[in-house]
């Protein structure tokens, strides 16, 4: 899951209803944390998730010979360290916490408190996403093979920055539909290895889509802003690139994870129950 399940942890196999009722229940539990330490998750999350970026990128450096799905999915492979991360490192994650919407749906949380949590984690994310992104930067990984794992890294973030507000939107639906469909599995997994298991398929499939993230995008902005001024790229972003492709971004993710499946599983599995 994306984030500490607060002493919820599966000791068996959970059916799809009673799924739907633990996120529920986590939601909670997550808007009541205090501030201080859901920030400091939400910093070791952003980082995982720069961590699986990084993964991506070290993958993907030198695969131009590679057929590309074959390629694309290499490297979701590797960002899928990121999830798996923060998933059982029990830390916080904007994107996997849009599930939230579902305790908003039963009115067993007030929109205030929803957003307090939101922009705390977000917060925390952008952060540790920054920080790894700098400490790469200062490990000298775009070095990697002639510098060419600095243009990749480049390339990438200039591609996202280009593209038009509404793809960029509907392409972060996706991603966090996936996303969140990971995370909801999580829930109902009995062991690490299930847990795991559930995480691989879709996070592997939405990088190698190309689906957006938003806090893996500010990972990738972040470093490719550092190698700029190298020179070594053939490809430059900025700053006002970056915030073109974020706000499409955010405002997808939060649609495709908390509408297309966190109220659609409220719907099915909770409603009934709590009408």
């Amino acid at each position: 899951m994306a984030g500490t399940d607060g002493g919820l942890g599966s000791e068996k196999i959970l059916l799809p209803k009673d799924v739907a009722l633990k996120a529920e229940d986590v939601g909670l539990i997550k808007a009541r944390m205090a501030p201080a330490r859901l920030v400091v998750l939400a910093v070791m999350g952003g980082g995982f998730i720069g961590l699986g970026a990084m993964a991506a990128i070290t993958i993907w450096t030198g695969l131009d010979h590679v057929p590309f799905g074959l390629m694309r999915m290499a490297g979701g492979i590797g960002f899928t360290l990121g999830l798996i991360l923060v998933v059982l490192g029990g830390v916080e994650l904007f994107t996997g916490n849009v599930l939230m919407i579902m305790s908003i749906a039963s009115g067993r949380m007030r929109l205030r408190t929803l957003m307090r949590a939101w922009s705390l984690v977000f917060v925390g994310n952008t952060f540790g996403a920054v920080a790894v992104a700098v400490l790469v930067f200062l490990a000298g990984h775009h070095e990697l093979d002639n510098g060419e794992a600095g243009r990749v890294a480049v390339r990438i973030a200039a591609a996202k920055a280009e593209l038009p507000f509404m793809q960029a939107f509907f392409l972060g639906v996706l991603c966090n539909a996936l996303v969140c469909l990971a995370i909801y599995l999580c829930y109902g997994a009995a062991s690490t290895t299930d847990k795991i298991l559930a995480i691989l398929l879709p996070i592997a499939t939405f990088v190698a889509a190309g689906f957006e993230h938003s806090i893996a995008n500010i990972y990738f902005f972040t470093l490719a802003l550092l190698i700029n001024d190298l020179g070594i790229a053939d490809a430059t972003v900025s700053i006002s690139g970056a915030i073109s492709n974020l706000v499409p971004v955010i405002l997808g993710n939060i649609v495709g994870g908390g509408v297309l499946v966190g109220l659609v599983y409220w719907f099915v599995y909770v409603y009934s129950v709590r009408k």
